[in-house]
């Protein structure tokens, strides 16, 4: 897959519920899932007054949990196993159901989001590709966007913040960022547990369990292949993907959140962060801007690499059918409209020097020359195939 990839975006639109059909609220957004058109009725306007939108995709009140998995995410999660970078995010007003797509639940089964599915999707490949002598590593990290803090969700000290560091080979990462390595599904599905308890949540009037935090949680999947063709006794062929799956907090008007103290410092501090997500979008698309301001937070900064870079994105625009929310439906239409131009220039990550894997192939190597310089015997370095036991790092 080289050359120029445009940032693909789809739209998520859930139905009337809960406190909106109490109050009588009727619907403003109609779906046309065959075009990928969404358009947006102006709730005192008549019907001829809409405005219309086309997407790469869009999923109504009747899609489940796995057709926005398939027809979304999966092919991002191939293309992150095949060693490019790939990033899936959530954008949309608060309580528009972005957490859900993103983590939903664990059961019933169909109610699980994108997260779980994708944790099954990279371990099932894996498997697969264990049958043609492809060997894999797999780590998870899990950090939060909290008032402009980095926050490593992994970390045993909760009231540490991290650095952003940027380098020319690594580009911008997080200093010291917990990682572990992941053996399955259910592994990794326990770390995003121990993670959840430690985000920031907390009520406000539009959403009893809003998200107060963007939060990132990264899978990085090494592959160490002998290509066809290559000679007896090559050095194997390794890749690294790495797939970051976003939750973005949800923007807020205050009139509608009635947010007071605490609350609002944190929808202060989203609104801003999400502004500053929509001015890269602006200057990435507008072909005039020569400065592209990463730098006005810390939201951007991790996202550089996913707009405009080397990487595979799908943007998820969740929003809501209200007709008291016209405004920032049309708001998260517009954002998700213009995020559809920015063309990206993923590749795929291959030998890299310095990946988990290529270690631990040099420390059976080592360990196997040692015990043959030794006359043979056993080891606890592993067992009699050359497997590792890996552990948390």
């Amino acid at each position: 897959m080289p050359g120029t990839d445009n940032v693909q975006v789809v739209v998520r639109c859930r139905p009337l519920f809960g406190k909106e059909l109490g109050e009588g609220r009727h619907t403003i957004v109609e779906m046309d899932v065959l075009s990928g058109s969404v358009s947006l009725k102006h709730p005192k306007g008549h019907d001829g007054e809409k405005k219309k939108f086309t997407f790469d995709k869009i999923f109504g009140e009747t899609n489940t949990q796995r057709d926005v998995y398939d027809g979304a995410a999966s092919e991002i999660v191939n293309a992150s196993i095949e060693g490019y970078n790939g990033t899936i995010f959530c954008y949309g007003q608060t309580g528009t159901g972005k957490t859900h797509t993103m983590e939903g639940k664990d059961f019933p089964e169909e109610e699980r989001g994108i997260l779980p599915h994708a944790f099954h999707h990279v371990f099932a490949s894996i498997e697969k590709s264990a049958e043609r002598n492809v060997e894999s590593l797999v780590r998870a990290s899990f950090l939060e966007i909290y008032n402009e803090n980095v926050r490593d969700l992994l970390a045993k000290d909760q009231t540490k913040t991290c650095e952003l560091k940027e380098t020319s080979d690594k580009g911008v990462y997080v200093a010291g960022l917990t990682t572990f390595v992941v053996k399955s599904p259910a592994e990794m599905n326990n770390i995003l547990q121990v993670g959840k308890k430690n985000r920031s949540v907390g009520a406000t009037l539009m959403n009893a369990d809003s998200s107060r935090s963007h939060s990132i949680f990264t899978v990085t999947v090494e592959t160490s292949r002998v290509r066809q063709g290559d000679p007896p006794g090559a050095e194997p062929h390794i890749t690294v993907g790495k797939l970051n799956l976003v939750d973005l907090a949800g923007s807020e008007r205050q009139s509608k959140t009635h947010a007071v103290g605490d609350r609002l410092k944190e929808a202060t501090k989203i609104n801003l962060s999400l502004s500053a997500l929509g001015n890269v979008i602006s200057a990435l698309v507008d072909g005039k801007s020569t400065h592209i301001p990463y730098r006005d937070s810390k939201l951007t900064r991790l996202l550089q690499d996913s707009l405009g870079g080397n990487t595979k994105t799908v943007m998820i625009a969740n929003v809501g059918p209200a007709d008291y929310n016209f405004d920032e439906t049309m708001s998260t239409l517009r954002y998700a409209n213009r995020a559809k131009n920015i063309k990206n220039k993923p590749k795929i990550n291959e030998d890299a020097k310095d990946t988990m894997l290529r270690e631990f192939q040099e420390e059976i190597k080592r360990l196997r020359e040692q015990l043959a310089n030794d006359g043979g015997g056993g080891g606890d370095g592993g067992d009699d195939r050359g497997n590792v036991s890996f552990r948390s790092q």
